[in-house]
C-alpha cells in the first residue's frame, strides 16, 4: 500500500530553479519519494501542519569526524597543529568499537536534530577490521543518509601522518564493500577517506586511489591547509601521479594555487569547505569565493566537534561572515567597490543543500524538493522570536535560525524529528557516549 505524507502549507524553498519558491505550498511525499511541489495539493495522505514553517531539503555534510563526538570540546583552543597532537596521537589509538558505534550513533543523531539529512562519515579510526563494522551499524540504525568514508587507523601519529607507508587495508575494504554496500542505491554508500600525498608516501597514495576505482567508489582527501599541508601542493602532486578525476572531493583547500584551482576544476573534482574550523584552527581563509570563481559548486562542513559546533547554521555563518570580510577588506584596500561576485544568503543556503549533495554524488537523490528525488526535507519553525518576522525566508534560515527551530526532519520520507523532538531513543544515544568518555578519559589517563 502507498504510503504518502503531506506537507500543507509551509514557506517552500524548493532549492529547484525550476520550481522555486512557494510562499504557501505543500509537498507530497509518497514511499520515501517526493511526488509534487505546488501552490496547493489534495491527497489521501497523513498531513503536517507546515504553517509557519520555512520548508527546504535536508543541509548535506559533506565531511565530519564523526567518531570524534565521544570528545567534544576536548580541544576548544587547539589549533590544526595541536589536534594532530591532541586528538590523532592521544584519543584515536584509544578508541574502542564500543567507543566508534557509541559516538556515531549520537553524533548522526546530533546530525539529524540539527537538519543535517546527507552525511559524508569520515572515519579515520579504523584500528581494527571490527571499527568500521560498530560505525556503519550505528549510521544504519539512526536512518541517516550518509556517505561512509574508510579511513585509515590512527594507533600512531607517526605512523599514519609522516610519509606513511601503511596503506588502507585494501582487503578489508573489500569486505566491507560486499557486506554492506553491494548496491550503491541504498541509504548508505561508501567512499574512500585517503590521506594523500604528504601524508603518505607515493606508492601508498596511488595505491590508495586505485583500489578506490577498483571498487567504483568516490574518494575524499584533505588538502592545502595549515603550516604543513598549506606547503605540500598536495593537487600538483596527485596530478603529476596521474590520478586527478571527477570522482575526488578535496576538503579545505585554503592554500591551493591558482594552477590547484584550475587542475581541481578542469579534471571535474569537488570541493568540501569547512569555515569553522578553518578560521578557528588556522587552516586557512575558507575559499567559498575561489571555488565559485573557479567554475566549482563548494559545498560546507563541519570537520571535528572537538573544536566547533556540529550544526550546518554555524558553518553558513563562518563561511558568510569571512568571506565577505575577506572581500570587503580588500576592496577597501584597493579602493573599489565590492565584485558582483560577492557571497548573498541564498546562496549560502543552495551551498547547504543542493551544493552538498553534488558534491557526495547524491544531486540525483536529494539536495533539493524536486518531484522525483528521496524526501529529505526539513522544516523551520518561524514562528519562534529569533526568526519571526520573516521578510525573506532564505536569509531567514541562513542567518537567524537554530538548532532550537528545526521542528521536523524527514530522511528518505520517515519522519526522525516530530515537534522539535527526535524520534529515536535519544537518552541511550547520550547514556553510549557519557560512557564512551569516561572510558577513554580514564584510558588517556592510565597513559600518562
Amino acid at each position: 500500500m502507498t504510503h504518502r505524507i503531506l506537507l500543507r502549507a509551509g514557506h517552500v524553498l524548493s532549492m529547484d530553479p525550476a520550481i522555486g519558491d512557494l510562499p504557501k505550498g505543500d509537498v507530497l511525499i509518497e514511499d520515501g519519494k517526493i511526488a509534487a511541489v505546488d501552490r496547493e495539493i489534495g491527497a489521501d495522505a497523513e498531513v503536517l501542519d507546515m504553517t509557519g514553517r520555512i520548508v527546504i531539503p535536508g543541509f548535506v555534510d559533506t565531511h565530519r569526524h564523526t567518531w570524534e563526538a565521544s570528545i567534544r570540546n576536548v580541544a576548544p583552543d587547539a589549533t590544526l597543529d595541536d589536534y594532530f597532537v591532541d586528538i590523532l596521537d592521544t584519543f584515536a589509538p584509544l578508541y574502542t568499537t564500543e567507543d566508534v558505534y557509541a559516538a556515531n550513533l549520537a553524533g548522526a543523531l546530533e546530525c539529524l536534530n540539527a537538519g543535517i539529512t546527507t552525511l559524508v562519515d569520515w572515519s579515520h579510526i579504523n584500528n581494527t577490521p571490527e571499527h568500521p563494522d560498530a560505525a556503519i551499524r550505528a549510521l544504519t540504525e539512526t536512518g541517516i543518509r550518509a556517505q561512509y568514508a574508510y579511513g585509515s587507523a590512527n594507533t600512531s601519529l607517526a605512523d599514519y601522518w609522516f610519509e606513511s607507508k601503511i596503506a588502507i587495508p585494501g582487503d578489508d575494504v573489500r569486505r566491507v564493500r560486499t557486506e554492506y554496500f553491494a548496491s550503491d542505491d541504498g541509504l548508505l554508500t561508501l567512499a574512500l577517506a585517503t590521506r594523500g600525498p604528504g601524508f603518505c608516501v607515493n606508492d601508498v597514495v596511488t595505491s590508495e586511489w586505485a583500489l578506490a576505482r577498483e571498487l567504483d567508489i568516490p574518494i575524499t582527501v584533505h588538502v592545502a591547509m595549515g603550516r604543513l599541508a598549506g606547503r605540500f601542493g598536495m593537487v600538483k602532486q596527485l596530478h603529476d601521479l596521474g590520478l586527478l578525476g571527477p570522482d575526488t572531493t578535496y576538503v579545505h583547500c585554503c592554500y591551493f594555487s591558482e594552477e590547484e584551482w584550475r587542475l581541481v576544476a578542469d579534471s571535474g573534482g569537488t570541493v568540501s569547505i569547512a569555515p569553522q574550523v578553518e578560521t578557528q584552527m588556522g587552516h586557512g581563509w575558507p575559499p567559498v569565493m575561489k571555488a565559485i570563481e573557479h567554475g566549482l559548486r563548494p559545498s560546507l562542513s563541519i570537520d571535528v566537534v572537538t573544536t566547533v559546533p556540529g550544526d550546518m547554521f554555524t558553518q553558513i555563518r563562518a563561511a558568510f561572515g569571512a568571506e565577505r570580510a575577506r572581500v570587503n577588506a580588500a576592496s577597501w584596500q584597493a579602493d573599489v567597490p565590492v565584485p558582483d561576485t560577492m557571497l548573498t544568503a541564498r546562496q549560502m543556503l543552495e551551498i547547504a543543500t543542493r551544493n552538498g549533495a553534488h558534491v557526495a554524488g547524491l544531486e540525483d537523490r536529494t539536495g533539493s524538493l524536486t518531484p522525483g528525488k528521496r524526501a529529505d526535507v526539513v522544516a523551520i519553525d518561524a514562528t519562534a522570536l529569533n526568526v519571526a518576522p520573516v521578510h525573506d525566508a532564505a536569509a531567514a534560515v541562513a542567518l537567524s535560525a537554530d538548532v532550537s527551530n528545526v521542528e521536523t526532519v524527514l530522511v528518505d520520507g520517515v519522519v526522525r524529528k516530530r515537534d522539535g523532538r527526535l524520534t529515536a531513543d535519544v537518552a541511550r544515544a547520550r547514556r553510549l557516549v557519557e560512557e564512551s568518555r569516561d572510558r577513554l578519559l580514564a584510558a588517556k589517563e592510565a597513559r600518562a
